[in-house]
Formats: C-alpha cells, structure tokens, sequence
C-alpha cells in the first residue's frame, strides 16, 4: 500500500514527510527524484492488548508514503506523474498557512485556487495518457482488433469525453471486468484521492478527517516532545484528542477502505492491514500464503471480550472464542488465530 504525497512546492510536503515517516529528506535529493518512507498506524487497541499480553514485540499497520517532486504550474513536463501512477492512494497537500518567510509559487495563498488547480493537473495528465493511448490503439487495430482491444478503446473514448469536461473518472460507472482493463494505465482521477490542508496554528482546532486539516509547525512541536503523557497533554491544551500525523494515517485507511485485525501472544502482539469485507483466509494470506491455501479455521476473539475478559485463558474459560469457517468476513478489531494445513 502506496500513498502518493503531492503538491505545490512551500507546501509543507517534505515537512510531513519526515513527521509521518520519521526519514529525513536528503538536502542532496534532486528536484525530479522521489523518496519513500514507512509510517506506523498508532493504534490504541495494539497499545492496550500490549499492555496486558507483555509480548516481546509490537507491530502497528505500516503505510508507505512516496514523496513526489512537486507538482509546478503551467509545466508539461511532470516528473511526480509516473510515480504517482504507482501508488494505491493520492494525497494532496494544499498549503492554507500564511507567512511572510515561505514565498508561494503563485505568488499568494489562496487554498481554493490551489486544490482547482491541482485537481485539473491530475485530469489534463489522465486526458493526455488516454488520448496517448487512444492513438496507439488506432494504429494497432490496423491489422485487426481483439475483443479486448475493442473494449479498451470503448472505454477510453468513455473516458476521454469526461476528461475533456474537466471531471474526474470516478465519477464513471464501470463494471469490474472494465475497471480491470483499465487498471494497467494508472490513471490517476480514477484512485481515491485525500485532500489535506497545512494550516496556521490558531486554525488547529479546525482539525477533522474531511477535510483533513493539519499544522505541520505544532506537528513539529509535538514531536519535539519526549514522552506519550507529555505530547496528550499538549494535545489536550490545544483542544485535540489525537496529532494530525495520527489522524492522516486514519484518514488514509479510511479512504482506501482497509481496516485492522490483530494477533496476540507472548512473542508479539501485530496489527494487519486487510479491506473491509475481506474473508477469514485472505485475512490468513496477509500473515503468510500457506494460511489462507491451506486453510482450515479462524479461532476470533472480540477486542471487547477480550480486554473485558483480561486474558486469553479467561476469554476461552468463559466461552468467547468463535469458531469461523472460510466464508466469515472479518470484523474490523477482531483478534485471530488461524489454522491451516498444507
């Protein structure tokens, strides 16, 4: 799971980088080049099955953001375009803080003018790959067409029509088999897209998931603090139940429609990614491809009962382990246990 990381150069991009991700940026790091990290999903319910499992590691979910080249006004040429393509999810960073230290590229801030602006690069780059494409096709079927070809060509031309309107293509209705013919091209108004806003600090209380807004300065002074009791305290002072790195990683899982599921013993205690409405064995075939071909069984345990119960034993002595078969759909929260034999 990728997350593309776009915007205007002054933005706050590679200061929310390094909060999410903890790397720093390069100052080698070319304009053109792009730059991964990995960011840990905080999640309350690892921290409190930790606390009573004692285990000897902890894993939370992982989400890798790429940080793309800036996005530049009025310039054909796109180097954040193709990495872009590559990632599940695209977020775009739309500055709203106001200082006289950061020039913007437009010469002012005004974050309206900069999310329309934005959001018409992502459709002129899908228009330009699709009528690309559209010409290649043209050529191709000189020697005779598939059937495949000719749905590929019925759809772009579906496409085309909508991106000369200046729409994104989630908009389309697509049945899946059409969806996967144009999954190979990337296009990139037809990935889910989070908007994000690097606000003054006097608007952090603003803060909430749609939009996402976020102040990379107190982010910064948030991370500055040493110990968890002292960052919720500054938290608390400012009107917030969570960081705005925290709330990003949330608003990503939500966007991309995944949730958590955990499992739980004396060596660790982990956190897995999988999406919503995914079935016991492919939950299994996150952990390793042998669970879910060879499976047999989930053994769930309810998050609730579990910390109600304050340990497996008890959970088990009082009846609240669930047996589930390969047809069971994970519930976001659920503590599992798979058998499996290959």
């Amino acid at each position: 799971m990728k997350v593309a990381l776009l915007g205007y150069a002054q933005a706050g991009k590679r200061t929310l980088f390094r909060l999410l991700t903890g790397r720093q940026v390069p100052a080698s790091r070319k304009e053109t080049e792009s730059l991964e990290g990995c960011a840990r999903v905080r999640d309350v319910r690892v921290d409190t099955l930790t606390a009573m499992v004692k285990p000897q590691k902890t894993r939370y979910a992982e989400v890798m953001y790429v940080l793309c080249p800036d996005v530049q006004m009025g310039i054909s040429d796109r180097p954040w375009l193709d990495e872009a393509r590559r990632c599940e999810l695209i977020c775009l960073l739309v500055r709203e803080f106001k200082s006289d230290a950061v020039y913007h590229p437009a010469g002012s801030v005004d974050a309206v003018r900069d999310r329309a602006n934005l959001d018409a690069e992502l459709v002129l780059a899908d228009l330009e790959l699709v009528e690309k494409r559209l010409e290649r096709i043209g050529k191709e079927k000189r020697a005779g067409q598939t059937p495949e070809q000719a749905l590929e060509e019925r759809l772009l031309m579906a496409c085309k029509a909508e991106l000369e309107e200046g729409r994104r293509l989630a908009g389309l209705t697509m049945e899946p088999h059409e969806q996967k013919a144009l999954r190979n091209l990337g296009l990139l108004t037809l990935k889910p897209v989070l908007w994000a806003y690097n606000v003054d600090e006097d608007r952090v209380q603003d803060a909430g998931l749609d939009p996402l807004t976020v102040s990379c300065r107190i982010e910064q002074e948030i991370m500055d603090l040493e110990s968890p009791q002292e960052r919720a305290d500054y938290l608390a002072t400012l009107g917030l139940k969570s960081s705005g790195v925290d709330r990003m990683n949330h608003a990503v899982y939500d966007a991309l429609g995944l949730m958590s599921f955990y499992t739980q013993g004396e060596d660790e205690v982990r956190a897995w990614t999988i999406r919503k409405e995914s079935t016991a064995p492919v939950a299994a075939g996150r952990i390793h491809s042998d669970m879910e071909r060879g499976f047999i069984r989930a053994e769930v345990i309810r998050y609730d009962d579990f910390v109600a119960a304050g340990s497996e034993s008890a959970v088990k002595a009082a009846g609240k382990v669930q047996l589930k078969g390969k047809d069971y759909v994970i519930q976001d929260g659920d503590i599992c246990m798979f058998l499996f034999n290959v």
